[in-house]
């Protein structure tokens, strides 16, 4: 399953359709809720309800039925994700209700819509019971249509085409070590390094001035309305631009090597405890490690994640410890004369415990009783 986001370019009559039906489904969502807080147990419960809530208010009549439909498994979802917050021993409370502004997005489940390619990257999207809206197709649609979203951000409309294609992907041969850092984004055990891309520190400026353009509008007005958007087109600027990079760069790695091996960096200290808290913010390390892990799955490569104690200090040649201050950019080992730099000393070190962890693993599947030969 892949899904892929276009833009659609709806018109006034249909945009006014899309808001009405995005503010339907999210009636529906508030009624399930509250029905769930009111002691009503079981999904089937649940999607039962709906059949009185369509007879007790006929605007629903104009909703077509399957959009409705899904918003049971999205708060049964919610329920779901806040139980596994729960068990892991974060505080959780309990779900709220959504206000109009807090609820962007519906679904079309398996039918209720069709996509026309006119021509080039122009094409026609049909929805039930709204019509037919332009959508930019920038890239081909894959296997069979099983799902579209319909989401409103920055004002704009957007549809989430999920299909059945499952695409595969290659992998290169190498074994790679990678050291995240700040100076450099990552440095690899081969030498190459990745400059950090200081994504937030590009558009701080314009940030800052419409942020502070928001604080002074009166509460309620148009002019603050218009001003909160502005505050989110530069947000979902930011996120694109760090999306991007994080995608590219995941995607180079995978198609480069067999086996990827990280640090297992506790993140949440490392914001709690350090004053560049913004800049690991900025990194997005653990999105790195989640992208290339799901895109190394599907090309059947591997990426293992080791302790990172000690992999700054240690040299990767005669395992020496040695202290290196934050100062010290480059690791002299007094030990076997290692000189080098020690983010490339750190990802170097890094690979070898790869490949002991590898080892130690293949070492743990062979039986007690097993007699093991030594070449």
């Amino acid at each position: 399953m892949i899904s892929t986001t276009y833009r659609i370019y709806p018109k006034k009559l249909e945009e006014e359709k899309l808001n009405f039906s995005l503010n339907m489904c999210r009636i529906a969502y508030n009624y399930l809720l509250e029905r769930l807080n009111n002691n009503v147990k079981g999904r089937t419960a649940l999607a039962h309800s709906l059949l009185a809530l369509k007879e007790k208010d006929k605007r629903f009549e104009e909703v077509y039925s399957k959009a409705i439909q899904p918003q049971c498994d999205k708060l049964c979802f919610n329920i779901r994700a806040l139980t596994q917050l729960k068990k892991k021993g974060h505080k959780v409370g309990r779900l709220r209700f959504k206000g109009k502004d807090w609820f962007k997005s519906f679904s079309y489940n398996q039918s209720g819509f069709k996509i026309f390619n006119v021509h080039g990257k122009k094409g026609i999207l049909n929805l039930s019971k709204i019509g037919d809206m332009q959508i930019k197709l920038h890239r081909e649609i894959e296997g069979k249509i099983k799902q579209i979203t319909l989401k409103k951000s920055c004002g704009k409309w957007y549809a989430i085409v999920v299909s059945d294609a499952n695409p595969k992907r290659n992998h290169g041969k190498k074994h790679l070590g990678i050291d995240l850092g700040l100076t450099n984004y990552i440095m690899r055990s081969d030498g190459k390094r990745i400059d950090h891309p200081k994504i937030f520190e590009k558009y701080r400026t314009e940030l800052k001035k419409s942020q502070q353009d928001f604080s002074r509008k009166k509460k309620g007005s148009n002019n603050r309305m218009k001003s909160r958007l502005r505050v989110e087109k530069w947000h979902t600027r930011i996120l694109n631009a760090r999306n991007d990079f994080l995608h590219k760069l995941s995607a180079q790695l995978v198609s480069e090597c067999k086996i990827i091996t990280f640090e297992n960096l506790n993140i949440k200290g490392l914001i709690q405890l350090q004053k560049n808290a913004l800049n690991i913010t900025d990194a997005s390390w653990g999105k790195l490690v989640q992208l290339t892990s799901y895109k190394a799955e599907n090309a059947g490569c591997e990426v293992r994640t080791i302790n990172p104690r000690g992999t700054t200090k240690t040299c990767n040649v005669c395992g020496n410890e040695q202290e290196m201050p934050l100062t010290q950019r480059r690791y002299n080992c007094v030990k076997c004369g290692l000189r080098m730099d020690r983010d490339l000393n750190s990802a170097k070190e890094i690979k070898r415990r790869g490949k002991e962890l590898a080892f130690v693993e293949t070492m743990s599947d062979i039986p007690r009783n097993a007699i093991v030969c030594e070449a």
